[in-house]
C-alpha cells in the first residue's frame, strides 16, 4: 500500500526515491534495498520500520547520499544526485540535509555551542556573531539554554541528544535524517528528543524522516514506511 503524496500536482517533492537499489557485491550478493520508490513533502515527519536487517539504515544512507546505490536514484528538491561527484555531495549534505544518530558524536573536547557552530564554519555562509547567535538560539529552542558552555560528558543523554539535533539544525536544512535517534536512551529523554523533532517539523517547516524500532515512537508519526526484506510493505499515512 502507497501513502498518497502531500504534494500538489506542480509541485517537487522534498525528497524522491525512483527504483533504489543497493546490493553488495560479496562473493554471493546481498540485496540491502531493492525497488524502493516514494517522495516525500515540506514539513513531513515520516518513520521508517521494519525488522532487524529489513534495510532501514541502509535505505537512510542512501537518503542521505552517504552511500551510492547499485541502480536507482535519490532526488533532492528534484536535483538528481546519482552522477555528482564525492566533493559535490559533501556539500549537498552540509547545505541541504541533516543528521542525528543513535549515538550523538559530539565532539567531546568542544562545548555544546561549539558542537552547533561547526557545520556553520564549514559552510562559511555566517559570520562569526551571526553563526554564535543562531547556535544559541538553537540551543535555547531545545531548552538548553542552561548547558551552552557544558562539553558532553557533562551532559545527559537526553541532552547530549538535543544537541545533536540542534547541530543538525545549524545549517537550517531542508531535511533531517534521524537513524535510531532515541535507541538509547530511557523513556524521559526518549520523550524530549521526539518533542524537540515534532517541534522542528511544526514550527520550521522542516521534514524529517526518522529510522526507528519503537513502534509507540512511529505510531506518533503522520506517515510510516515499512521495510520487509528491503522492500516497502506499506507505506500509510496514520
Amino acid at each position: 500500500m502507497t501513502a498518497e503524496p502531500a504534494l500538489t500536482a506542480d509541485e517537487t517533492p522534498l525528497l524522491e526515491t525512483r527504483g533504489l537499489t543497493r546490493i553488495l557485491p560479496t562473493v554471493v550478493p546481498v540485496t540491502l534495498v531493492e525497488d524502493v520508490s516514494f517522495t516525500v513533502g515540506e514539513a513531513e515527519f515520516v518513520a521508517i520500520t521494519g525488522p532487524s536487517g529489513s534495510g532501514k539504515s541502509s535505505l537512510l544512507y542512501l537518503l542521505g547520499l552517504l552511500d551510492r546505490p547499485t541502480r536507482g536514484s535519490v532526488l533532492i528538491g528534484g536535483k538528481e544526485t546519482a552522477d555528482l561527484s564525492s566533493a559535490e555531495m559533501a556539500h549537498l549534505r552540509l547545505e541541504k540535509l541533516g543528521f542525528v544518530f543513535q549515538f550523538h558524536f559530539l565532539l567531546p573536547e568542544f562545548t555544546a555551542l561549539d558542537n552547533v557552530m561547526i557545520p556553520m564554519q564549514r559552510l562559511g555562509k555566517l559570520s562569526a556573531k551571526a553563526q554564535l547567535d543562531h547556535a544559541t538560539g538553537l540551543l535555547a529552542d531545545l531548552g538548553l539554554e542552561e548547558f551552552l558552555h557544558r562539553r558532553p560528558e557533562q551532559l545527559s543523554g537526553g541532552q547530549r541528544q538535543r544537541v545533536a539535533v540542534a547541530r543538525a539544525l545549524a545549517n537550517s536544512p531542508d531535511l533531517i535524517l534521524a537513524d535510531e535517534p532515541t535507541g538509547s536512551l530511557d523513556s524521559a529523554a526518549t520523550e524530549q528528543v521526539f518533542e524537540s523533532l515534532q517541534k522542528i517539523v511544526d514550527r520550521e517547516r522542516t521534514t524529517v524522516v526518522a529510522v526507528t524500532h519503537d513502534m509507540d515512537l512511529a505510531a506518533r508519526m503522520e506517515r510510516r514506511i515499512h521495510l520487509v526484506d528491503g522492500r516497502i510493505d506499506y507505506d500509510r499515512r496514520q
